[in-house]
């Protein structure tokens, strides 16, 4: 159902497009989710993802299953969204101090885990671009490796070896 709205969509039918925007609500709020440890973080960048499907959406061509189109436009997203809150919390002034507000790092080990892979994913995209998004499809979005493949475009061994050497650089700056 789904992937017959979003080609209606993509061919230009209003209503289509209302309706998978509807349909997919749900499952883009968890997605982000996965990336942003506030429930209002993740909602916010669910509502830039509904917008870019809007705006975007005569790009899907069929090639792949729109969830995987979908996943790329969530990825891209909640990672832009992270990036903006962190440039944003740089920027307040240092003599405002805001009221108890609380650390994810120190109270949630789920919420602390997202903020430190969304670090390692900053920093794995300025040093190894090319890991990205093999790393994002496969542990965040749990797509299928030939999924992933087809994606990107390219062979499925590459994708096993990006996988393995992206797990391999992030591994530490997760546990440090």
């Amino acid at each position: 159902m789904t992937e017959d709205l979003a080609r209606l969509a993509a061919a230009g039918d209003p209503a289509a497009l209302n309706r998978l925007l509807t349909e997919v609500r749900p499952e883009v709020v968890r997605r982000c989710g996965r990336f942003l440890p506030c429930r209002e973080d993740a909602e916010e960048a669910a509502q830039d993802v509904l917008l870019q499907i809007a705006r975007k959406i005569s790009t899907f061509e069929g090639r792949s299953r729109f969830s995987t189109w979908l996943f790329t436009v969530v990825s891209n997203c909640a990672r832009q969204k992270y990036r903006e809150l962190k440039r944003r919390a740089a920027e307040q002034p240092a003599a405002i101090e805001p009221i108890e507000r609380v650390d994810p790092r120190t109270t949630s080990v789920i919420a602390g885990s997202r903020l430190d892979l969304l670090e390692a994913l900053d920093r794995l995209e300025r040093e190894r671009p090319d890991l990205v998004a093999p790393l994002v499809f496969r542990d965040i979005c749990q797509l299928e490796y030939a999924e992933i493949a087809e994606r990107i475009g390219i062979p499925l061994g590459t994708l096993k070896s990006r996988l393995h050497e992206a797990r391999k650089q992030v591994r530490p700056w997760l546990i440090a």
